[in-house]
């Protein structure tokens, strides 16, 4: 659904040249949800601004389905943004507007009659479980109400495309939950593909399918996000999984081993198998399971003690289908 080749953006300032997006080429496959993460400084308000051509790419191409947008000309362009809906950190509403006004707003743009006007608006208001608010105004809202109306206003036009730029960022975590959730559910009611550009990977966790990273204008990794997680060593995976980066003060001598591994698996009782297996003590110093993507992973950081049969060990590990990386503590 959303296909980006090769898409750069220069700027420059006086005779020096600002690189903001350096070769970006993504696809994100129709009805699923996709992360784009990356700290400040990465490209990411750049990458937005291209995808909805508020600012026109240097070079290469956005696509929406079979719509090229980066070859439309300016004439054509309010139409061919129709096809994306936009909801930002903020919702950004007209505080002397109602609710319903709000969400209203983008068909009044587009000429729709009024009675149809009411019917859509009233449809998305109930969608987003806001019925019983279409009169009420702005600063009468909660920040997770206000987002709601931006989210029913993102979707008047019936675009293809959801793109969310920091949706949560300025909400408290039950309030986040429950957008995220009715991002979600939106994905599943409408058919609707979704974009979310986020700091923040407790989203990608949440709610994606796939997740790329971004930084310093390139995208560096990227994948269906039980890939990702898989790759020993990745950043993306140390990421979903972290483990404390500081080894305990006084550790016994010994080898430590960081064990990653997914499905079946990771409700399996490894280390027990080893303890068995090998008559060795097992020490654990840090571990992490969760779900992600559709599949369960864990990553443990274990210590095994002087004169274990390491590569026995490892081989048995291996063979198991658990990855693993060691250094001595």
């Amino acid at each position: 659904m959303i296909t980006v080749t090769d898409l750069r953006k220069v700027y420059r300032q006086g005779e020096r040249e600002v690189i903001a997006l350096d070769g970006v080429t993504l696809s994100v496959p129709t009805g699923s949800i996709h992360g784009i993460i990356g700290h400040s400084g990465a490209g990411k308000s750049t990458l937005v601004r291209c995808l909805t051509l508020l600012d026109r790419p240097t070079s290469g191409t956005v696509a929406i389905g079979d719509k090229e947008l980066s070859s439309v000309s300016d004439a054509e362009l309010l139409n061919a943004r129709r096809s994306i809906g936009m909801v930002f950190q903020h919702a950004n509403l007209f505080d002397s507007r109602t609710t319903f006004q709000n969400v209203a707003f983008p068909l009044e743009l587009t000429g729709t009659p009024k009675a149809a006007i009411a019917v859509k608006v009233n449809d998305l208001l109930n969608l987003v479980g806001l019925g019983a608010f279409a009169d009420a105004y702005p600063a009468q809202l909660s920040g997770g109400q206000k987002q709601r109306v931006g989210i029913a206003r993102a979707l008047a036009t019936d675009p293809d495309v959801l793109l969310c730029d920091e949706p949560t960022s300025a909400l408290d975590p039950k309030t986040t939950d429950e957008i995220l959730d009715l991002v979600k559910d939106l994905r599943d009611r409408l058919g609707i593909t979704v974009l979310v550009i986020t700091h923040e990977m407790d989203v990608v966790k949440r709610i994606c399918n796939s997740v790329s990273l971004l930084e310093a204008g390139r995208i560096v990794e990227h994948g269906a996000l039980a890939e990702v997680v898989a790759r020993p060593g990745g950043r993306l995976s140390a990421a979903l999984l972290p483990l404390p980066g500081i080894m305990p003060e006084e550790l016994p001598a010994g080898l430590v081993l960081d064990l990653l591994y997914s499905g079946d698996q990771a409700a399996a009782p490894v280390i027990s198998d080893i303890t068995r297996r090998f008559d060795v003590d097992v020490n654990v110093l840090a571990g992490s399971v969760e779900s992600l993507g559709g599949a369960q992973f864990a990553h443990l950081r274990i210590l095994l003690p002087v004169g274990s049969d390491v590569p026995a060990i490892k081989a048995h590990l291996s063979a198991n289908g658990i990855a693993v990386t060691s250094k001595e503590a």
